[in-house]
């Protein structure tokens, strides 16, 4: 299986969309109140909002398969969603170290959802704080340092 990763570009802006809220509806919705799913939906449909973003994508066969993307500071993971079928295939863990390399900083931070807690924690991140939940999105604040203990900056 081929995957190639770009940078997405503005008019590509609805094939993320497309693909943030199937899987963000399969594995996040169930944890989140009726609340939380209308509050994250409006967040991805935000015109704005795509605009400050550095967001990547992998594709394969020609359909987007997954994306991350970094806030304006690159220094924050703001979106980070594979398509089922292409989950344990390595593409989360490509883009992941794509993001490291492109973002600014010691560290990167995310708010994770309750069901990528443990994808994260398997990335090298580390919970800062309990769960928190704000407009009906539960998450935890999460970072991964970039040099680890030894100088090792790139993820396994």
């Amino acid at each position: 299986m081929k995957i190639d990763i770009f940078r997405i570009a503005p008019e590509t802006q609805e094939s993320v969309r497309c693909l943030v809220g199937r899987v963000f509806m399969e594995f996040v919705a169930p944890d989140y109140s009726e609340e939380g799913v209308t509050s994250f939906l409006k967040f991805i449909h935000n015109e704005a909002m795509f605009k400050d973003l550095e967001v990547w994508g992998a594709w394969c066969e020609g359909s987007l398969v997954g994306v991350i993307a970094l806030d304006k500071q690159k220094q924050h993971i703001v979106l980070f969603f594979v398509d089922q079928r292409y989950h344990r295939c390595g593409i989360g863990k490509n883009l992941f170290r794509l993001a490291v390399k492109e973002s600014v900083g010691n560290k990167i931070t995310v708010n994770s959802s309750p069901f990528g807690v443990p994808i994260y924690e398997k990335l090298g991140f580390f919970a800062d704080q309990n769960e928190q939940t704000v407009d009906g999105i539960r998450y935890t604040p999460m970072t991964y340092w970039k040099v680890a203990k030894g100088g090792n900056d790139t993820p396994s």
